[in-house]
């Protein structure tokens, strides 16, 4: 409760579910909308493009880090502009409608068929309308980034970023679940126009949210781009800690992938979606919990010890998984496995995140943060994609069992990029 309970810490549970609030705005919940119009399949999978500007965020993070605004200081300023157009972007979505996209060529390559797709999407204001939205959210996120890393002291990294996640969390469940349950009683546009005055929450937070120190001087335009890397670059070990960045989480991303498709397909346990949807609202609450245990953790023991800790939890919980899969369909064990390991993951990444805001230049800390967290990212998505063909060659109990092996390298990189002796 000491370290949870300051003014920063309001700040960024506002600012986490500011940032949150936009995500499935632009994802999950506009497909819903575009499947609900009758929109062509082909242009609905293309609409992912409009989600671009999360992973090409670190192009433009430089230039919120060399400029800043005249007013509330060089994070808040950028942040009431991204929240504002956040706020008129949303609600003008819901004065256009889902359509517009004009027709997809028929034809017998997939080049011919993306091609044309793009060229659907481009010709209608409801898809710019929507990568305007994806572009501001991106903004956004690089500054409330660079400003969490900013204010907080090192022993308070933790518990900012848990409360941070809390707020995000909390976020995703109102555009997600409160979301589709509105949409069963009035037009989805309606839905888009009671969430969009939600953004007036990270408005006010903003306004109100403690002053981050200002910098004394300013290098070029160039330099920003230059040196946040340079300065990386020239770090003992720099191309270990980006290999730890990719890969200590990456055990927990194999296991969360491919969680549903194995607790529903008929291949797997064959349980019944309703339950499963009601165990997992549970196993959210266990993320939010876990997140909030793990900043505690991370203020008494510091980070490196956090990242032993949680990240040990982390890979041991996937066990949980593999135990299912060996008993077969069982309430009670699914029940355990989606909260063990949603409260596991939760701790780990309350240390992972707490870590890469340590790892920041204060100077640079929007662009250096953007390309580590991108780089996270794409790692991310892309190292966990073979998981269903790996789940064919080698079975459900087998693969949960690798995905144990598969976290050990970054355990073992810990030796080097976190000693244990050393409690940052």
């Amino acid at each position: 409760m000491r370290v949870y309970g300051n003014g920063k810490m309001l700040a960024l549970l506002g600012l986490g579910i500011a940032s949150g609030l936009p995500l499935f705005l632009v994802s999950k919940t506009l497909q819903a909308w575009l499947t609900k119009a009758g929109v062509d399949l082909g242009v609905i999978g293309a609409f992912s493009l409009v989600s671009l500007p999360y992973s090409l965020k670190f192009l433009w993070a430089p230039l919120l880090d060399r400029y800043h605004l005249p007013y509330l200081g060089r994070r808040r300023g950028w942040l009431l502009l991204w929240q504002g157009l956040l706020f008129l972007s949303i609600l003008g979505l819901t004065f256009l409608q889902p359509d517009g996209f004009g027709a997809v060529t028929a034809c017998g390559d997939w080049w011919c068929q993306l091609t044309s797709q793009l060229g659907s999407l481009i010709k209608s204001p409801f898809f710019l309308v929507a990568l305007l939205i994806a572009f501001c959210s991106a903004s956004q996120d690089i500054t409330v980034d660079a400003y969490r890393t900013e204010i907080l002291k090192e022993e308070e990294m933790g518990a900012g970023a848990a409360i941070f996640v809390l707020g995000y969390r909390f976020a995703l469940v109102i555009t997600g679940g409160l979301a589709f349950a509105l949409a069963g009683q009035v037009a989805w546009g309606i839905v888009y126009r009671w969430l969009a005055p939600l953004m007036l929450i990270g408005i006010i937070i903003t306004l109100l949210a403690p002053a981050e120190e200002p910098l004394n001087s300013f290098p070029s335009l160039s330099n920003y781009f230059i040196e946040p890397l340079g300065e990386f670059l020239q770090r003992p070990g720099w191309w270990l800690i980006l290999l730890f960045v990719m890969v200590y989480k990456v055990g927990d991303g194999v296991v969360g992938n491919m969680s549903v498709p194995f607790l529903l397909g008929e291949n797997g346990l064959g349980a019944d979606e309703a339950q499963i949807g009601i165990i997992q609202s549970v196993g959210l609450v266990s993320t939010i919990l876990g997140t909030l245990a793990g900043g505690s953790g991370v203020s008494r023991m510091g980070i490196n010890r956090s990242l032993w800790v949680f990240g040990g939890l982390q890979a041991v919980s996937n066990f949980s998984y593999a135990l299912l899969a060996w008993a077969g369909n069982n309430l009670a064990g699914i029940f355990v496995a989606i909260n063990l390991e949603n409260f596991c993951g939760g701790l780990g990444t309350a240390a992972f995140t707490a870590f890469l805001m340590s790892l920041c230049h204060r100077q640079f800390t929007a662009t250096q943060y953007a390309l580590l967290s991108s780089l996270f990212a794409v790692s991310r998505d892309i190292l966990v994609a073979p998981g269903g063909e790996i789940v064919k060659t080698i079975g459900w109990l087998n693969f949960f069992l690798a995905s144990f092996l598969i976290s050990l390298p970054g355990l073992v990189l810990l030796s080097w990029i976190a000693p244990w002796h050393k409690k940052q």
